[in-house]
């Protein structure tokens, strides 16, 4: 009753915190550098933002023993929430991979195309899907009767017994399983891409630049397998009990921490792979150090710091 409540506190504090950093870090850049990982990235973050601002809601049910103060209304916008960030979050990474696939494997034929509005189009088009694949969320959930005159909130399916099944399916394979195929795939092309392309010498730099995008791409998509893989698991686990024990209760409590706690790691893989990021993380909040880092390496400067000192 205390533990999972102060466990997504902390998942809402860290994730909110990281994720404002990224947008705010990104659309401090000038418009002429964005690029479509940009586009990709912010629209990532604002997604799991989005959710992590319905995080509040959801502690408090928690801390009310499942009792619902706020209404149908926000019951249903709560939920889509929830649901969305699964959908939206993972047709963003597939995208983002896709992306990354194009700009490797086809630099110069696919540069028309790769544009900040594309990207932008590519992202509305995904919203929209993903609001098209939680109808049954917006059909579904409702006020449930607790005892007591009391109400929680949840999905009621109108049969329960044969409903799960197909409810449970249909998110593991459009948000789970379809998306990580795609992504396993696209990535295996763009390394096998890599490892049999011979480059020229000027060029190897442009190769170890391919590879730290590559690392942090795997490494934002393995997170999310991570944090969604034992929620999903056990959902299908679920189908075939009946009566859980209270460990199949605890592991099922720490996959949904984890599932929570994708919303928040993404920013720290950025910061810490990135050092494109953490250069503009500087410009962003210190503009002023930025500056005098750059006039002290400007031509002409380690004469006058000489001069200046009598030698």
């Amino acid at each position: 009753s205390i533990v999972l409540p102060v466990i997504f506190a902390i998942i809402c504090l860290v994730g909110t915190v990281g994720n404002c950093i990224v947008i705010y870090t990104i659309t401090k850049r000038p418009k002429r550098n964005h690029n479509t990982a940009d586009v990709f990235i912010v629209s990532l973050s604002i997604t799991d933002l989005l959710f992590l601002l319905g995080m509040p809601f959801l502690i408090h049910q928690l801390l009310g023993n499942g009792v619902w103060l706020f209404g149908a209304t926000m019951c249903t916008i709560i939920t889509a929430l929830d649901a969305n960030s699964q959908f939206a979050s993972t047709y963003i990474l597939t995208a983002m991979s896709i992306d990354r696939y194009l700009a490797t494997v086809y630099p110069i034929r696919s540069a028309y195309m790769r544009t900040p509005c594309t990207a932008a189009l590519v992202i509305l088009l995904l919203y929209l899907l993903s609001l098209l694949t939680i109808v049954p969320v917006f059909m579904y959930t409702q006020p449930i009767a607790l005892p007591g005159s009391k109400a929680g909130c949840g999905i009621i399916l109108p049969n329960l017994s044969v409903d799960i099944y197909w409810y449970t399916l249909y998110q593991f394979f459009l948000a789970f399983v379809i998306p990580l195929a795609v992504i396993c795939i696209v990535y295996l092309k763009i390394q096998k891409h890599i490892s049999c392309k011979v480059l020229p010498l000027p060029q190897r730099n442009f190769r170890a630049r391919t590879k730290k995008i590559m690392r942090m791409a795997i490494t934002i998509c393995s997170a999310f397998f991570i944090c969604w893989a034992p929620y999903y698991i056990l959902q299908l686990v679920h189908l075939k009990i009946t009566q859980p024990s209270i460990m199949f209760l605890y592991a099922y409590n720490v996959a949904i921490s984890l599932g929570y706690a994708s919303s928040c790691i993404n920013p720290f893989i950025y910061i810490v792979l990135s050092d494109t990021f953490q250069r503009n993380l500087v410009k962003a909040f210190c503009p002023g150090r930025q500056a005098r880092r750059g006039a002290r390496n400007a031509p002409g400067s380690t004469a006058k710091r000489l001069t200046s000192r009598g030698y």
